[in-house]
């Protein structure tokens, strides 16, 4: 049997919330049908990004250390850092070289006996603030040489637009998630009695599209706790 050939297939902000509100058994009719379910949906998105690693949001970065300078506050859009490296000769194709900053906790931070002290960074605390996170570098970056912090960092989830025609800031495998979700928030408000229905539907779309984005690397324990990926 011949097929589409065809692998586009998405939905714009209008698809989601008319399947939503058809789970709801109601339909999308009212202006205030739309706000709502774009209130809703904006809250989802932030749900999403407290339930922690979202690979299709993982983007990377680098930018010049300034000597003397400890702190670098992130533009807004960053909201967490995965990983992060000391990159010197950034650009030079033999040269070029990644050395890992390990990540430290406050208190970890506030126990270093001088927070001024200046030389290769190794570590890094983030500072993580209402609107924007801030890495404070220890030891302080030294003028020897010139020092990039190169960091792989979870990104916002853009909002819901207001044009209905727009699509949503996700991968196309978490379709299913955001309109068993939708229809879950919305049912909060308007059909209370689909809710519980509606969560288990919710929860078991989530589960299926984390388990296909998770990280696929090789996990090796060792002896002391230590780890290594392959």
């Amino acid at each position: 049997m011949a097929t589409s050939g065809t692998y586009s297939f998405t939905l714009d902000l209008a698809d989601i919330m008319e399947e939503a509100f058809e789970r709801c058994g109601m339909e999308l009719r009212s202006g205030y049908h739309y706000v709502t379910a774009r209130r809703s949906m904006n809250l989802l998105m932030l749900e999403w990004q407290n339930k922690g690693l979202n690979l299709w949001k993982v983007k990377n970065d680098s930018i010049p250390l300034i000597a003397s300078t400890a702190s670098y506050e992130l533009s807004s859009e960053k909201l967490d850092i995965i990983e992060a490296t000391l990159r010197t000769n950034a650009g030079d194709v033999t040269q070029q070289t990644d050395l890992h900053l390990e990540r430290m906790s406050i208190s970890t931070y506030a126990r270093q006996t001088n927070k001024l002290t200046t030389g290769r960074p190794t570590r890094f605390w983030l500072d993580r603030g209402v609107n924007k996170i801030t890495v404070y570098l220890w030891p302080v970056p030294d003028g020897s040489q010139a020092y990039e912090f190169n960091h792989y960092y979870m990104e916002r989830i853009a909002d819901a637009g207001k044009p209905a025609s727009l699509t949503m800031d996700i991968d196309d495998r978490y379709l299913p998630s955001i309109t068993a979700g939708l229809a879950y928030y919305l049912s909060l408000k308007l059909a209370q009695d689909k809710s519980a229905g509606l969560k288990l539907v919710y929860d078991e779309q989530w589960d299926l599209a984390a388990d296909s984005s998770r990280e696929k690397a090789a996990l090796f324990i060792r002896p002391g706790g230590n780890y290594h990926r392959v």
